[in-house]
């Protein structure tokens, strides 16, 4: 009994991976050549982004954890929701002046109105869950390069992506997040 039960489950097993390899071959969106990146190139925007990080969080005037750095071949965006113009025009000053830092793309947003509640936090940080879920279970979407940040039901999608159709479908896939009052898109095609 237990031999028949092991060879079901097996064939179970092989069939459902059969059927994933099957479904995935299906593209129904054309796949263009992102231009490759080194190992070196990638260790070396990582570095950048962590030195970035670190000057963000270690400036007085500048609440870091608002603002989201994505780096790519020397090239910084940032993105995010700060308190006022002075606070984002210092948050690009001080990427720029990181060592190794070639160009500054700022895609930050000022907040408006009233200061988020302990509420309003929790439930967008429930919206930004959602949509980052949603852009990495779908395949024609490398999630993992685009950054979510919500503020109020507004989300922000930011980082370095292979095509126009992936940033269009990102946005897509996020408006109709249940939550979601609207999307701003501060992709960019990766050069």
């Amino acid at each position: 009994m237990n031999t028949r039960l092991t060879s079901l489950a097996m064939v179970l097993s092989l069939s459902t991976g059969l059927g994933v390899i099957v479904t995935g071959c299906d593209r129904t969106t054309p796949v263009t050549a992102v231009p490759p990146v080194s190992v070196g190139v990638a260790l070396d925007d990582t570095v950048m982004t962590t030195k970035v990080k670190t000057a963000l969080l270690g400036d007085e005037s500048i609440k870091g954890f608002d603002i989201k750095v994505v780096t790519r071949k020397g090239t910084v965006q940032l993105s995010g929701f700060v308190d006022n113009q002075t606070q984002l025009d210092r948050a690009v000053y001080v990427a720029h002046n990181v060592e190794g830092v070639t160009a500054v793309e700022n895609n930050m947003t000022l907040k408006e109105g009233k200061a988020a509640t302990v509420g309003n936090t929790l439930d967008d940080s429930i919206i930004t869950t959602r949509v980052k879920t949603v852009l990495l279970a779908d395949p024609d979407v490398k999630g993992v390069d685009i950054g979510v940040v919500t503020r109020k039901g507004e989300v922000q999608l930011s980082g370095f992506v292979g095509t126009q159709v992936q940033i269009d479908r990102a946005v897509a896939l996020a408006q109709v997040v249940e939550g979601v009052q609207s999307v701003v898109n501060q992709m960019s095609v990766k050069k």
